[in-house]
């Protein structure tokens, strides 16, 4: 493979990779971040591609053009639940899953005030993702390369991410939602699609705390308070969205 350094976890693009080299590294990005989709040749990021092959992308730029195309908005943001979208944001760009109910609410709430673009680029743009990756590293799966880490975060990462075969836009519906929400571990299982959001998890109950300045004067600010089933996540922000209102927090009604 030339100049790509490659390991069990890594392929990594050098400033003397060849050709061929610069068509491994796209094919791991497509796999790793677009959740290893069949992508036509009509559907390819010939720019991007191109730009890479140049080098006037890095690697982690090239991350971030495919992360905000259409292509992955269109099968994780506009087509899965809010938690399973944070959930495969995790999993494609810094290779692990979601940690805690905070770093879940914290990405929900992003996306709903800054938008799309910023839900995407706090992963790339974080010390985690550069310690991690680099400019020219693909991100991978890190659930057997992280010192100390926990029986727990290798479970969830299971649950995530079943091999080769699984296409993570087959799956719509949170496979965490109720392990992260309550700070638990999952059990490993056989995997089961469920494509209506209709699993147990999706059943539990969230408390969305929602503040917007309703009145005229600075010493009113309401406050709202949303108990929603996990299913219906995406409708009651999109129309939370809809309002002036800022999502404050999101947890679990235990």
């Amino acid at each position: 493979m030339g100049s790509i350094v490659i390991n069990a976890s890594a392929v990594e693009l050098w400033p003397t990779s060849s050709a061929d080299d610069v068509q491994a590294v796209i094919r791991a990005v497509y796999k790793q971040v677009l959740g290893n989709p069949h992508v036509m040749e009509s559907e390819r990021f010939v720019k991007a591609e191109s730009q890479l092959g140049d080098r006037s992308l890095s690697v982690r730029e090239f991350v971030r053009a495919i992360g905000k195309s259409e292509f992955y908005r269109d099968r994780y943001f506009t087509s899965c639940a809010p938690y399973r979208f944070v959930e495969l944001n995790f999993m494609h760009f810094l290779g692990r899953p979601p940690q805690s109910q905070a770093e879940i609410s914290e990405h929900i709430v992003r996306c709903v005030t800054e938008g799309y673009d910023a839900e995407i680029d706090s992963y790339i743009d974080s010390d985690e993702y550069q310690t991690a990756f680099g400019e020219n590293v693909v991100p991978f799966s890190r659930s057997n390369t992280q010192a100390g880490q926990s029986q727990v975060t290798f479970n969830r990462m299971y649950a995530l991410n079943r091999g080769e075969s699984q296409i993570s836009s087959a799956i719509k519906s949170s496979q965490l939602v109720f392990e992260v929400a309550t700070n638990s571990s999952n059990k490993i299982a056989p995997a089961s699609i469920d494509l209506g959001g209709s699993g147990e998890a999706n059943k539990k109950k969230f408390k969305i705390v929602v503040q917007g300045s309703k009145f005229d004067t600075r010493r009113r600010v309401s406050t709202s308070t949303y108990l929603v089933a996990g299913d219906n996540m995406t409708s009651q922000i999109q129309r939370i969205n809809r309002t002036s209102g800022k999502i404050v927090s999101i947890t679990e009604v235990v």
